[in-house]
């Protein structure tokens, strides 16, 4: 592990005030296809998710089910476990905010900033929402209402310790110029920085209207305000013994309505009390739900769990990451999830797994290599993800791969690689593509272009005419280029990879049982 280069990677972490729900899921599903991609690249990962549970919010909603906040939220942390195992989802650890090392770890941090003269008694009177646990001023409400929740805001007075958020406007507009990576894409970069650039004023860090949450240091009338004790478990979960290495985190995912927090609070607080800043935040649109965002106040939450016992993990998680750009709000469909699930999992690579695996179960297959060349510029215009439409790739002097685009069922450009008589400089030039739209967020253009592949195959053994020519040569490199396929989606449908590898891997092949069935 000493010579791995490292990898960290975060999500959000959920209130527990509620049932898991597919809004959660997505953020979670996406962290899983990133870790388990640069685990695949050999590095040495750490990949952490949890939940929030301090805060004004929970106590209340403890409070109507006749429980402590504590017990409350044991309860419902257990449930997000429970739907992130049967996601698939890979996590090193699950934080929760009220574990012990993250407390002190919150209070030592305030002790930091208070000796750099960050912090100081005071008190603050504003517009409070508590499902965002967040002050608003008014231009930021909608018809008096809180924008994200859309319920009335209260009016709150009280006693407070601030953050000297107003000192950090030129380091946070310094940071964001020097370091374009750190908030991304660029469209959330560019409203951060008008809204930094209009004027920042102090940060209230304390509550004293309800006590469930971190005592405030040296004064145990207040606790800490939930986002400055939230924030700082992407740093205390790197501070046990040999995990020290994965701080800063590479990137933190989350979603819009969090951005504010992660771009400027938590910059911020790290700069002031001495600690090293994250890579990249990256803010994502929202999972919808006919046109919605998906919540448990807004009455249309879909549960993980029932997904999945209607359509298995794979098919919810290729959904998710193909059906629309990453960074762009969604609208979750169970139509078009079950219109992908036949037309590409089962008709095209279930259906191509199934013909390849029979044909080798009756004629075997030989081993065999061929030269291949492939003009360098053309290899670097795929890395650097740039197709040319209706370009001719070199490959010999007698073979071509024609790479052009054209329109899938669902209207949508998609690329077509076009080679009837080798699959491997294909397969070469597809992993190099992959690579780029994977390390660039684009999860969609990634499945797009392997399932390009997955025709260019399904075509190979047409033209080739398999079932009469018995060409073992042929089913060898369809066998290999199915194995690398494997691979390349290993990280979006783990569960449906493993089987086409063990199948594939075999010394002697097998059909085995349908990898998709239809919905």
């Amino acid at each position: 592990m000493a010579n791995k280069k490292k990898f960290y990677v975060t999500t959000a972490i959920d209130y527990p005030n509620a049932e898991p729900h597919i809004g959660h899921a997505y953020q979670k599903i996406i962290a899983d296809v990133i870790a388990r991609w640069h685990k695949l690249k050999g590095e040495d990962v750490f990949f952490l998710t949890g939940t929030d549970e301090h805060g004004k919010k929970i106590q209340e909603a403890s409070e109507k089910q006749g429980k402590t906040p504590k017990e409350f939220v044991d309860e419902l942390s257990k449930r997000f476990k429970e739907s992130w195992k049967l996601l698939n989802i890979d996590y090193n650890r699950f934080i929760r905010t009220t574990d012990k090392d993250h407390e002190k770890i919150v209070q030592d941090i305030i002790k930091k900033c208070e000796e750099n003269g960050d912090i100081y008694l005071g008190e603050y009177e504003g517009l409070y929402c508590t499902g965002c646990e967040a002050y608003y001023t008014e231009k930021d409400l909608i018809d008096g209402c809180c924008p994200i929740h859309k319920r009335k805001v209260e009016k709150l007075k009280e006693e407070s310790y601030f953050f000297r958020l107003s000192n950090y406007q030129k380091f946070l507009l310094d940071l964001f110029k020097k370091h374009p990576e750190f908030i991304l894409p660029k469209e959330r970069r560019n409203e951060i920085i008008s809204r930094v650039k209009e004027g920042l004023s102090d940060l209230s860090i304390s509550r004293t209207s309800f006590d469930w949450g971190i005592p405030f240091p040296g004064n145990k009338k207040h606790v800490v305000y939930v986002w400055f004790d939230a924030l700082f478990n992407y740093y205390s979960a790197t501070q046990q013994k040999g995990k020290e290495k994965y701080w800063p985190a590479d990137i933190h995912l989350l979603g819009k309505d969090n951005s504010w927090f992660h771009c400027v609070y938590w910059p911020a607080f790290l700069k002031s009390a001495g600690l090293k800043l994250p890579k990249t935040v990256f803010v994502h649109g929202f999972l919808q739900f006919n046109g919605q965002k998906i919540s448990k106040s807004l009455g249309n939450a879909i549960s993980p769990k029932i997904l999945v016992g209607k359509y298995g993990a794979d098919s919810i998680r290729y959904f998710v990451c193909r059906q629309f750009p990453f960074g762009d709000d969604g609208d979750f469909s169970e139509a078009a999830l079950i219109q992908r699930h036949n037309d590409e999992l089962a008709n095209k690579l279930g259906n191509l797994v199934s013909r390849v695996s029979a044909l080798a179960e009756k004629y075997g297959f030989e081993e065999f290599n061929y030269p291949i060349t492939i003009e360098k510029k053309w290899e670097k215009y795929i890395r650097e993800g740039k197709i040319e439409v209706k370009k001719i790739l070199s490959l010999n002097p007698d073979k071509t791969i024609h790479v052009f685009n054209r329109k899938n069922e669902q209207g949508e450009e998609s690329l077509l690689f076009d080679s009837y008589f080798q699959l491997r400089p294909t397969l070469r030039l597809i992993c190099n593509l992959v690579e780029y739209q994977v390390e660039h967020s684009q999860f969609d253009k990634a499945l797009n272009t392997i399932f390009a592949f997955i025709d260019n195959c399904n075509n190979f053994i047409q033209n080739k005419k398999i079932w009469e020519s018995e060409d073992k040569r042929a089913l060898y490199e369809l066998k290999e280029s199915i194995l690398e396929i494997a691979r390349l989606l290993s990280p979006f449908i783990p569960e449906s990879a493993e089987k086409i590898k063990k199948q594939f891997s075999a010394k002697k092949m097998k059909k085995g049982d349908i990898l998709f069935e239809k919905i």
